[in-house]
């Protein structure tokens, strides 16, 4: 099966399985897009925008992405370096003569890019992002960074700093002699076309905003987050975006597209300076992660109420971007189930022989017994059964051989389960599914059918 119609049997699967995970989490609300070569293959909203008037998410509705503002400073600074306006071995002295002769003066452009400089994470006090003050302006940033900036050593130790790339900007905005909110305004969402896009609160477009919320970790109830500028930290967390613009965004970042960055570039913004975990490294702007054995070049970011999450694959060209609207939002969760279930479309070493989607559909469904869901899904040809309750129903994916018109059988199971016994379906006369027997489930039903039994309802005293 070719590669897109995998990663579609995949995505086809995926809104059941986000539908059910807002219900079951719960989480508020979460935009997921997808695009594999430039195509938008998946762009959908669950949830909601607004709690107290349960506004229901839309494609369209804006989220702060936090973090994801480096990856912009990123390709900022090295498209300065294109233009020869910028060198990465420049010490911030160069651009910021303020800081000639302090103790971060020195630090390279490289090293803040790299979180490599030694400079202090958010500043001394970092209230604001609590909401208790407002983000800092340029002379509060600049303070910090004489007084309170130096932590560590240049090069001693990986070192996230908000207050370094806010730096960056005041070393953009020198280099290019424009403030850093118009450069990249006119020299990356407009050169993409993104029209949801832009480098901090747009306070004319309040009303567009997905509202932001509380962790469910002080209580049940969630509140309200207000939307805030974020002043000269706009290129370490300011930008706002959607799903969709963003994993377009990211597509950019692909070898062979010369809409922002020459190749080489783009390479060395991936080219790892720190490994941080097994699974975690970072480059100049832009984390290198890796999900089920494959390398994602992307960002993370958390802004008050608001959890994101975007990867980028070269081999395959796929992107992917989760936004989520609370303190507790499951961006990465989900982010990662999703591409789990695409790297299972597209395994090559299943048990069975892929089939034809006509002949598997009469199979698929949600299905429910007393002791929980399970969903009989089409992945890249093959039946799997997988749990929905699970934060990634990959994980525990059974794979099922279709044996006739009426039956599948467990070839998947290590053994615990029911390997190699048969699932017998019961069809109703207009072909709907009336019952399951046997395999991975013992008197499965459609899921809108089932009801618990009476004496589980009533318990006996």
């Amino acid at each position: 099966m070719k590669q897109s119609k995998a990663i579609k049997t995949a995505l086809a699967y995926v809104p059941q399985f986000l539908e059910f995970q807002q219900r079951y989490m719960p989480y508020v609300g979460a935009q997921v897009a997808v695009r594999v070569d430039g195509d938008l293959l998946f762009n959908e909203a669950y949830g909601y925008a607004d709690l107290e008037h349960a506004t229901p998410l839309t494609v369209d509705h804006l989220f702060r992405i936090a973090s994801h503002s480096k990856t912009f400073t990123g390709v900022a600074c090295m498209q300065l370096v294109e233009a020869g306006k910028l060198r990465l071995d420049d010490v911030a002295s160069v651009h910021v003569p303020d800081l000639a002769g302090s103790p971060m003066g020195g630090a390279t452009v490289r090293e803040l890019l790299a979180h490599g400089s030694g400079m202090i994470r958010d500043g001394d006090d970092s209230s604001f992002w609590v909401l208790d003050r407002p983000f800092p302006d340029r002379a509060e940033l600049m303070k910090t960074i004489m007084k309170h900036g130096k932590v560590l050593a240049q090069n001693e130790h990986f070192k996230y700093s908000n207050i370094g790339y806010s730096l960056l900007g005041l070393i953009i905005e020198a280099a290019s002699r424009v403030p850093y909110r118009d450069y990249v305004t006119r020299n990356i969402v407009e050169r993409l076309k993104l029209e949801n896009t832009g480098p901090d609160l747009d306070i004319d477009r309040i009303d567009d905003y997905a509202k932001g919320y509380t962790s469910r970790a002080h209580g049940p109830v969630r509140i309200e987050i207000e939307h805030i500028d974020t002043f000269a930290e706009s290129a370490a967390t300011g930008f706002y975006s959607t799903a969709s613009e963003l994993s377009n965004y990211f597509q950019a970042h692909l070898d062979d597209d010369d809409r922002l960055l020459y190749d080489e570039s783009k390479r060395r913004m991936r080219q790892v300076q720190w490994t941080v975990t097994d699974d975690a490294s970072y480059g100049l702007g832009l984390s290198i992660t890796k999900v089920n054995g494959r390398t994602y070049a992307g960002h993370s970011g958390g802004y008050p109420g608001h959890i994101t999450m975007s990867k980028l694959e070269l081999e395959r060209r796929l992107s992917i971007s989760v936004l989520t609207n609370s303190n507790d939002g499951p961006a990465a969760t989900l982010c990662a189930a999703i591409l789990h279930l695409i790297d299972l479309a597209l395994a090559e070493n299943g048990k069975t022989e892929p089939g034809k989607a006509k002949d598997l559909k009469k199979f698929e469904g949600r299905f429910a017994s007393l002791w929980g869901l399970t969903d009989v899904v089409n992945l890249g040809g093959r039946m799997y059964a997988l749990t929905p309750t699970l934060p990634n129903p990959a994980a525990e994916a059974t794979e099922l051989e279709v044996v006739s018109d009426t039956e599948l059988k467990v070839v998947g199971d290590k053994g615990f389960g029911r390997y190699h016994e048969m699932m017998q379906y019961a069809f109703r006369k207009d072909g709907r599914i009336k019952q399951i027997r046997g395999g991975v489930g013992s008197g499965l039903v459609p899921a809108e059918e089932f009801r618990l039994p009476e004496k589980v309802l009533r318990p006996s005293r």
